[in-house]
């Protein structure tokens, strides 16, 4: 190796490590929140099962991750309505404090699989968020990954994931997938009467996703 390409060699690899002394300087000094959002009407059930998994995953990344999962199954809230104004319903008293938290640094939203699309939750969630747009983007450079919970292997999962990832570029987001296995986002099976559990691949992919959301991050 000429002198040069050393140097310029060392040059990089020195700029490598400062940087990742930085990050987890930075990690050190101030707590991360990773909030999940499983967008299901069926509170504690598959979809909530699924994103805790991913929280407890995206923990394990650094201890300064903090996670907090947020089951809109037992909220009540309903989607745009066309005027743009909304009542103090369960969406604006419990969910937008939590996402105007400066401290959260990414999401992990879940939905359901419906008929091939996310459900009728989700959609009502990405449409509230509207309420973060103005007067500035509030979610802007966040991370956020998906995952999906359907009734069949192939079910339209991964088409709930990319409708999720489209609504969240809206808000000028940091779209990421997982790790081998899941790199568009997590994809669960609920074939085992509820038991998310038994999904051995799925739950896979939901630690990958949630990893993956950890390190984007930090």
């Amino acid at each position: 190796m000429d002198r040069r390409k050393f140097m310029n060699t060392g040059v990089a690899v020195g700029a490598a490590a400062m940087g990742l002394t930085a990050v987890a300087q930075a990690a050190e000094e101030k707590p991360l929140t990773i909030l999940g959002i499983a967008c299901s009407p069926r509170q504690g059930k598959t979809t909530a099962t699924s994103v805790k998994v991913a929280l407890d995953a995206a923990a394990k990344v650094h201890s300064s991750i903090k996670t907090e999962l947020i089951d809109l199954g037992a909220l009540t809230f309903s989607g745009f309505n066309g005027s743009g104004q909304f009542p103090e319903d369960d969406f604006f008293k419990v969910v937008l404090p939590k996402l105007r938290d400066p401290e959260v640094g990414a999401l992990i939203i879940g939905s359901p699989v419906y008929f091939r699309n996310m459900s009728s939750l989700c959609a009502a969630f990405l449409e509230r968020l509207s309420e973060l747009r103005k007067p500035r983007l509030l979610l802007a450079d966040k991370v956020v990954g998906a995952l999906s919970v359907g009734g069949y292997r192939h079910g339209g999962q991964e088409l709930v994931i990319q409708q999720i990832q489209t609504g969240m570029l809206c808000h000028e987001t940091v779209i990421v997938g997982g790790k081998p296995g899941a790199h568009q986002g997590a994809t669960l099976w609920n074939s085992q009467g509820d038991d998310i559990m038994k999904d051995e691949f799925g739950i896979a992919t939901a630690r990958q996703l949630g990893t993956r959301v950890a390190e984007a991050v930090l």
